[in-house]
């Protein structure tokens, strides 16, 4: 690459957390038919950086945010990373919430489970988004300020797993 030229995603090399990332929406694309109108393999990535969303069905439009995370086989995650503060504070204020797809990954990648939590169950419960701490001045993004979800703050009934199937 030449001085001055601008960088294409296929030149940076993803870090750990984004390879997680891609393949907890892979697992979603590949996995579970669309909540909205249950059409299977319609569900598709959005470019990366896409304002609070990672997926978004072919068909009806229906968005979702999915997060991937590593855990043993036996539990769902209490918490995970979030990403912006300022674009989801914004996206609250405005009353406009995405559902959110949970993929639990195995060590190998390999998907172990994926829970999905309707965007009507964040909205009745705000609690779950917890912003953090701003970053320090010296970090690699300088005082960013992310947030967690706070799976604790949700009631059972609103997180439904998808992934495996019930064998019943």
């Amino acid at each position: 690459m030449k001085p001055g030229e601008a960088s294409s995603e296929a030149d940076i090399i993803p870090t750990p957390r984004a390879l997680t990332g891609r393949r907890g929406e892979a697992a979603v694309t590949r996995l579970v038919a669309c909540p909205r109108c249950s059409r299977p393999r319609h569900l598709r990535p959005l470019e990366a950086g896409f304002q609070c969303a990672d997926v978004i069905c072919k068909f009806c439009g229906f968005l979702a945010q999915v997060k991937a995370t590593m855990v043993s086989p036996d539990r769902r995650p209490s918490r995970l990373l979030g990403g912006s503060w300022a674009r989801q504070h914004e996206q609250i204020l405005a009353d406009i919430f995405q559902a959110l797809f949970i993929v639990t990954l195995a060590q190998n990648g390999k998907p172990i489970a994926i829970y999905y939590v309707p965007s009507h169950i964040l909205r009745a419960h705000p609690a779950v988004y917890r912003p953090r701490n701003a970053l320090a001045a010296t970090a690699r993004r300088p005082n960013f300020r992310g947030f967690m979800y706070d799976l604790t703050q949700l009631p059972e009934v609103g997180i439904q797993q998808v992934y495996p199937p019930d064998s019943e």
